[in-house]
């Protein structure tokens, strides 16, 4: 035992210098991004260009204290391993039946990050602490902490905390403020969730929690707590990564990002990895092209584009912003922008999935939807209402009134389902309006989702990346043997006659609708949706030939502000700008690629029945013949809702009437028109009287004139009188009778005036209760 235990130490002890970050990046070797030729190099992934190595004096104290008060409190007292911790973390794992991430020191983490990788194993966790344990015998604290800030990534390339200082604030490692401390250390376990450019609420959090570890530890006063939680993050448009970039640079740092989150950065710079992408350069340069010819004012609007092929999901063009240098913010990825009326096509699609057809009508006009207790109002721009339309001229108009009235029938619910399976990967609350696109999202997601309608219903993943957009093609090792291939994987969303029904309705768009701009000139068959939100601050065009697909978005990338006469002194709509960029952009495009203009694929609309449904508890229901509020709708044969609702004849909703008093219950039940019936509970002390405390049934409906009970308390041991404006000696011989007892500051002569009384008049009472008197003297 104690030979394989010097065995151990000593082989352990040999291979301690190759984790010197120094000696690391002497052997590091350069890999590369390219196009989808595997020619054209976009940028060369060097480890020396995205970290720079510092020395101990270089760092700041205060960036020593925060990664330390977030990451390993006990740093300073453990020995490279921290039992409380790893016992802690092996509980966690036999609780969750598998390898959960904590109990690691800081030691073990740099040890990770330079020896063992990604590996998830208890294995991995072992031999990080012999490493630890051993390396903490040779190498200083100090020295440990500062190779550790060396090689941790903090997002947007920055490998390092001297590249990370200057990638977010401009300046070195050694000048870092608290607030700007706080906000590194919280990136690096989980750069992506933290990254104050794309997320900055989860990032200031994150941050805020840092500085709270290290006042709760006493590194900081709370006066430097207070500032430093106020301050702001750094500005996006501000955020300067690291290296040269080639003719894609948007798309490049999206592919680097990719390829991070799946090998880790200390593969990624420096490893020699070869990367074939999907990006046309050719395509690439039509797309920019196309902007420019259109937006020519370099203080208006900006615009953002990305193209996909539908039949493998490859992206071919990404447009993140007007200059790369200037501003890193992806419009493309990281500018989540409400779509508007774009985000439409995801709840005809639902609705065409419940079996509705395009030919139910609808009244379009101002409508009033209950939401609860609540009502949601909408009305269409400019009033322009139409009366009564088919739900496929409601598509074609982009009827604002239609399309809410649709989004409650089919369930705010079934529309983030039906989007998220299509490929939106932002985050989407099942709001009423959803519908209406309320809910923000990104040029790149939208056009894979529409890519999906474009190809039977199919979505398109990535064999290695999975559910993300196709930017990788496949990726080599140095010596050129495939490390991955990430070949497209059809994952089916919606039927294939269904994607065609959405394809045929989004050609009328286009072909007679609010998208008329986007028309080529060959005549080839085009189907899309434009986008405005209510205040004119975001336009999109979303659209698709059998072959290509692309999302166009126009704005103000900083700001949400109204573009109310930038189009030849109009508003700018999605008809406008983003349809005029995209019918440039993909005339360019399809001539270049030599596809000839084909039809898209026939589609089937079957056979009819009117049936009439209600919206009942959160779901379409058929009408049993005593349900109010109901709407007759065209579904396909077969189709239809599965439950038949249990309406009550002459049918009235219960309100809510707890809280109430008994006069305001009365008036409201009477109202709908429904018949109350109180019963009593004993009152406890202080409780107020006279209000509903509970009702049966507390929700739900009634027939007319039922019965609806209320529960009010009772005082049985009388209430506490109202003293105010009583004379102290009336007061008191007043809570003599009652058996209560009373209390006042010193003693005010008898007639002193009562001003306050605690408690309040009008409660329960109880034998005894003493009541506290305020009094004025004359």
């Amino acid at each position: 035992m104690l030979s394989f235990t010097f065995g151990l130490v000593t082989s352990l002890a040999s291979g301690i210098p190759q984790f010197d970050p120094r000696k690391a990046q002497e052997r590091e070797v350069d890999g590369y991004v390219y196009d989808r030729t595997g020619k054209r190099v976009l940028v060369v992934l060097r480890g020396k260009q995205s970290r720079i190595l510092v020395s101990s004096k270089d760092i700041s104290d205060r960036m020593k204290l925060a990664i330390v008060a977030i990451e390993d409190k006990r740093f300073y007292e453990h020995r490279g391993v921290d039992l409380h911790a790893i016992v802690r973390a092996f509980w966690q794992d036999v609780r969750h039946k598998q390898v959960v991430e904590g109990g690691s020191t800081l030691t073990q983490q740099f040890i990770k990050n330079q020896y063992v990788k990604n590996e998830r194993s208890i294995a991995r966790k072992l031999k990080e602490a012999a490493w630890a344990w051993q390396l903490e015998r040779i190498w200083s604290k100090d020295k440990i902490l500062t190779n550790y800030l060396n090689t941790i990534y903090f997002g947007n390339g920055a490998y390092g905390v001297q590249q990370a200082a200057l990638t977010y604030f401009h300046h070195g490692a050694d000048k870092l403020g608290w607030a700007e401390a706080a906000l590194l250390a919280g990136i690096p376990s989980d750069p992506s969730r933290y990254d104050p450019v794309t997320n900055p609420k989860a990032a200031r959090e994150r941050r805020n929690l840092v500085l709270k570890s290290m006042l709760d530890q006493r590194d900081i006063t709370y006066a430097e707590y207070a500032n430093a939680s106020k301050a702001k993050l750094p500005n996006a448009e501000d955020t300067h990564l690291s290296g040269e970039r080639g003719p894609a640079p948007y798309f490049t740092n999206y592919v680097e990002q990719q390829l991070i989150d799946r090998y880790g950065a200390g593969r990624v710079f420096g490893g020699g990895l070869r990367v074939r992408t999907t990006i046309d350069l050719n395509v690439q340069r039509f797309a920019r092209q196309s902007i420019t010819k259109w937006l020519t004012d370099p203080n208006g609007p900006s615009a953002a584009l990305v193209a996909v092929d539908p039949r493998d999901g490859s992206v071919l063009a990404m447009i993140g912003g007007n200059n790369y240098r200037k501003s890193q913010f992806n419009l493309a990825v990281q500018g989540e922008r409400q779509p508007g009326s774009s985000f439409k096509p995801f709840v005809l699609a639902t609705a065409l999935k419940d079996g509705i057809s395009p030919d139910s009508e609808f009244e379009s006009g101002p409508v009033e939807i209950p939401l609860g207790d609540k009502l949601w109002s909408v009305h269409n721009y400019e009033n322009s209402d139409l009366g009564r339309i088919s739900l496929a001229t409601a598509t074609e108009v982009s009827d604002n009134t239609v399309y809410a009235q649709l989004t409650q029938l089919v369930g705010p619910a079934a529309i983030v389902r039906t989007a998220k399976k299509l490929g939106i990967s932002s985050p989407l609350k099942n709001y009423f309006a959803i519908g209406l696109g309320a809910e923000a999202v990104n040029p790149l997601e939208m056009a894979r989702a529409f890519s999906a309608f474009d190809n039977g219903g199919v979505r398109i993943d990535g064999a290695t990346f999975g559910n993300h957009p196709r930017a990788i093609a496949d990726i080599r090792n140095e010596a050129g043997r495939i490390v991955d291939s990430n070949l497209p994987v059809p994952r089916p969303a919606l039927t294939a006659n269904t994607a065609a029904l959405v394809t045929s309705l989004l050609q009328g768009v286009v072909r007679a609708g609010t998208g008329k701009r986007a028309q080529l000139s060959d005549g080839r068959p085009v189907a899309g949706k434009t986008g405005t939100t209510e205040n004119y601050g975001d336009a999109w065009f979303v659209g698709y030939t059998p072959q290509l697909v692309a999302a166009v978005w126009v704005g103000y990338p900083t700001r949400l502000t109204p573009m109310l006469t930038e189009y030849n002194g109009d508003a700018v709509a999605g008809g406008t700008f983003p349809a005029l960029i995209w019918k440039s952009f993909m005339e360019r495009t399809l001539s270049y690629l030599h596809d000839p203009p084909t039809d898209f694929p026939g589609v089937s609309l079957p056979y009819s029945v009117p049936k009439t449904v209600v919206y009942r508890h959160g779901q379409l229901q058929l009408d049993n013949g005593n349900c109010n509020s109901t709407k007759q709708l065209l579904y396909f044969a077969g189709e239809g809702p599965p439950r038949t609702a249990n309406c009550k004849v002459n049918e009235v909703e219960v309100p809510k009437v707890v809280g109430n008093t008994i006069s305001e219950a009365n008036a409201r039940l009477a109202a709908q028109p429904l018949t109350p019936q109180y019963v009593y509970e004993p009152a406890k002390p202080l409780q107020k009287l006279g209000v509903v405390v509970r009702q049966f049934p507390a929700k739900g409906t009634l027939s007319s004139y039922g019965k609806v009970t209320l529960v009010v308390p009772k005082a049985l041991q009388g209430r506490v009188p109202k003293l105010v404006g009583l004379r102290l000696g009336r007061a008191k011989a007043r809570l003599e009778r009652l058996h209560l007892k009373w209390k006042v500051e010193g003693e005010p002569p008898a007639d002193a005036k009562v001003i306050a009384q605690t408690p309040r008049w009008g409660v329960a009472g109880k034998r005894g209760l003493v009541v506290t008197l305020v009094v004025k003297r004359g």
